[in-house]
């Protein structure tokens, strides 16, 4: 994953200082250093999901995630490319979008139905618990934000460009979900059944100091966020696809 993390941003750089007829090479770079961070991250997921248990079928699990995380990343760019551009880019984006949003809850279904199955104290917290029909509503309005963009996305795009942020509205919500959903059935574990947060957290004096770091540089990142998409809010209409 850091290997193509480093491949993302030496090509991003090198891109822009190239001669015109090297900037595809440096571009099919970007490409293959996006692919192998989020096929990296997706196969760590799905061994994660597995307890990190060394057999064929933690691996084979874990090669669906890969492919799965990356059709998800694929689809938020794809949801936020139809947000953002019209004509032809905007039209292959919501090709791309469909297609990957089927294979983004191909895989949240998976970790859905193996999580409880190879963990009891999983399995307890989304069946056991008094607040199951609580806990219920995030997989529910999770398939139901699939069902609307799908239908969204079936005969986008739309005269004046009528709802379409709605892709990318629904392809967030789903990541926050999805977040909450892990969060909620391995907490409070690092290491599924192995090391929990406590016992993984650095001493309290460097906790102390990061704290101090988080307070200043936190708020600063959300303000150059914010500033960074109103700055660019709108359509951007020179993008083309090649």
């Amino acid at each position: 994953m850091l290997a193509g993390l480093i491949l993302r941003g030496v090509a991003f750089d090198f891109r822009a200082k190239a001669p015109e007829d090297h900037k595809k090479l440096w571009d099919h770079i970007f490409q293959a250093g996006s692919l192998l961070a989020t096929l990296a991250q997706g196969y760590m997921l799905g061994l994660f999901v597995m307890g990190f248990e060394n057999s064929l079928a933690t691996h084979l699990f874990a090669a669906l995630s890969a492919i799965c995380v990356t059709a998800a990343y694929t689809f938020i760019g794809a949801a936020w490319l139809i947000m953002k551009t019209e004509g032809e880019l905007q039209a292959r984006a919501v090709w791309w979008a469909r297609r990957c949003a089927w294979l983004t809850l191909l895989g949240i279904i998976a970790v859905s139905v193996v999580n409880p199955l190879v963990s009891n104290s999983i399995f307890d917290k989304w069946f056991g618990s008094p607040l199951v029909m609580i806990l219920w509503v995030i997989p529910v309005f999770c398939f139901l934000l699939f069902f609307i963009t799908d239908r969204y996305l079936r005969r986008a795009p739309y005269p004046n460009d009528v709802g379409c942020w709605i892709p990318f509205a629904a392809a967030a919500m789903i990541f926050l979900l999805s977040f909450i959903g892990l969060a909620y059935s391995f907490f409070p574990f690092i290491v599924p059944n192995e090391l929990d947060i406590w016992q993984a957290a650095s001493a309290p004096e460097a906790l102390t100091f990061i704290l101090y770091g988080v307070i200043i540089v936190l708020p600063t990142i959300l303000a150059y966020t914010f500033f960074a998409y109103r700055v660019f809010h709108g359509k951007a209409t020179q993008l083309k696809y090649y």
